[in-house]
């Protein structure tokens, strides 16, 4: 139901106040991130930016935890503060009395301490900020009688701004930080059924930027419940990214012929490689700038740093490995943070664990490499046939 205890929520952001001049770009794309992330929920509000400050006037009813969930989610916003919002007035007795209404409707007769903290940007108010947090103290103290002043760690901060208008608030929300995505151009996520890449996605668009995502199938060695598994995947990560364009690649010709015709220890490195090249033109063909993989350096023999340089060689664009420094234990916290963990480890194999060697190379040589994937003479063709006969999937999250 509408909450007549806020009207309004005070989103602030962190270093896209750091952005200058080009600020307005970063703010402008939060404030359309937010109205896509919410829109569904709400019938009647209103986004927009005002003094370094991004609100959400909500006039009709609304699911608040829903709400905070979905704010939560979304990249660029640093906090989220339920306020209060009341018309700027010079009125002494009725900001007062907002403040007295605030209290009671939020915090009823609970024991607590507090502190008033006012900021005054609207220097018309006849009161300065150290006047108005001793008297609205005193009338906190006088009304309700469970609780005292603590100024040095207080259990609630009563926060005042006064503005154009009047914010009332007491609680900052954690939101997702980072930049708003869609601000640092697009890129396309090699994505697995496995823990890594997944957070590779959710950790690059923290930064900005627009994923599409392209996952290797090889039926009939890997099954439709694999598919399935990396949409689901893809559709969980959505509800951090935005919708998702997942371009499902037919990798079992390619692969039988990397088998076939290539050493078995170097089968890894070759397959990650014809990946890279898939995944680069598709990469073209969409406006996407870079790539991710959720590779660490050492978690296994193609992750090595031979093995990363070898399979970087192949292609001519950035290739971002945002996990590259991470251990296992502090991905998989990352992945159950995000939803992610429970869908990963459903034991439904991939592509990359069906043709694996039993001693893979660790430290491959480029020009060995090259050698071997001289055997493979339609390698080209393989790869057109490959991208020709794609199936693709938008993928959103489901509530």
């Amino acid at each position: 139901m509408f909450n007549m205890k806020f009207n309004s929520f005070l989103i602030k952001y962190g270093e896209i106040g750091l952005k200058g001049k080009n600020r307005y770009k970063f703010e402008d794309a939060l404030v359309f991130n937010i109205k896509k992330a919410i829109s569904p929920y709400l019938s009647n509000f209103n986004v927009y930016k005002e003094q370094e400050r991004i609100y959400i006037d909500i006039n009709s009813d609304f699911d608040y935890n829903l709400l905070i969930e979905k704010l939560k989610n979304i990249f660029g916003i640093y906090s989220i503060s339920p306020v209060l919002k009341i018309p700027y007035t010079d009125d002494f007795k009725k900001l007062e009395n907002s403040i007295i209404d605030y209290v009671k409707n939020i915090y009823g007769e609970k024991h607590f301490t507090f502190k008033v903290k006012t900021r005054r940007v609207n220097k018309k108010f006849p009161m300065n900020s150290d006047e108005i947090n001793m008297e609205l103290g005193h009338s906190i103290l006088v009304n309700f009688e469970n609780t005292k002043v603590d100024v040095h760690n207080p259990d609630i901060y009563f926060y005042i701004e006064i503005r154009n208008h009047i914010n009332i608030y007491s609680e900052n929300i954690e939101g997702a930080k980072g930049l708003p995505v869609g601000t640092s151009d697009k890129g396309v996520l090699l994505l697995s059924g496995g823990i890594d890449s997944p957070v590779a996605g959710y950790m690059i668009s923290k930064r900005g930027v627009k994923l599409e995502a392209v996952y290797f199938h090889s039926p009939p060695y890997t099954s439709d419940r694999a598919k399935d598994k990396v949409i689901k995947l893809s559709k969980i990560l959505s509800q951090y990214t935005g919708s998702i364009k997942l371009h499902i690649i037919n990798f079992t010709d390619i692969q039988l012929n990397i088998y076939e015709k290539c050493p078995h220890d170097e089968l890894t490195i070759i397959m990650r490689r014809m990946m890279m090249r898939i995944a680069e033109k598709i990469a073209h063909s969409v406006n996407a700038l870079s790539l991710i993989t959720g590779e660490s350096i050492g978690q296994v023999a193609s992750q090595t740093t031979s093995a990363i340089y070898t399979t970087n060689a192949c292609v001519n664009i950035p290739v971002f490995r945002p996990l590259i420094g991470f251990d296992k234990e502090e991905i998989i916290k990352i992945a159950e943070k995000i939803g992610t963990f429970e869908t990963s480890i459903l034991p439904y194999e991939d592509c990359c664990t069906i043709f694996v060697a039993k001693h893979p190379v660790t430290n491959p040589k480029l020009e060995k490499i090259l050698q071997s994937e001289k055997a493979l003479v339609s390698a080209d063709e393989m790869i057109e046939n490959a991208i020709n006969k794609e199936e693709v999937v938008i993928c959103n999250y489901e509530t």
